[in-house]
């Protein structure tokens, strides 16, 4: 008997809802406290997204150190410095800058 073959289409939608439901329950555990758990999910959802060629959503911020999604007020800090966001990850202390303004004027 040969293997059932799945269409590429169905596959990237798979691994699409997938990961958006893992990082959620990523995104819950974290609210709690539950970092071990938060952290396993978001490398459950990284390898799906390896292995379906499906880009992570760029809405959700995880710590590119410790893999932990990153839920302001509870386990991150939000700055604003020099037209920078400056975000700290409160257990291993990475901060990532991001520009908040993509032109200034030199007047």
């Amino acid at each position: 008997m040969s293997k059932r073959r799945v269409s590429p289409k169905v596959l990237t939608d798979i691994g699409r809802t997938r990961i958006d439901a893992l990082l959620g329950f990523a995104m819950e555990a974290a609210r709690q406290g539950n970092d071990g758990r938060a952290r396993r999910y978001v490398e459950l959802a990284g390898r799906i997204s390896a292995k379906t060629q499906v880009p992570m959503p760029r809405d959700v911020r995880i710590c590119r150190r410790c893999s932990i999604p990153l839920v302001p007020g509870i386990n991150c800090t939000v700055r604003l410095r020099n037209h920078m966001v400056c975000t700290t990850c409160g257990l291993c202390g990475e901060i990532r800058r991001r520009p908040y303004l993509k032109e200034q004027s030199h007047d």
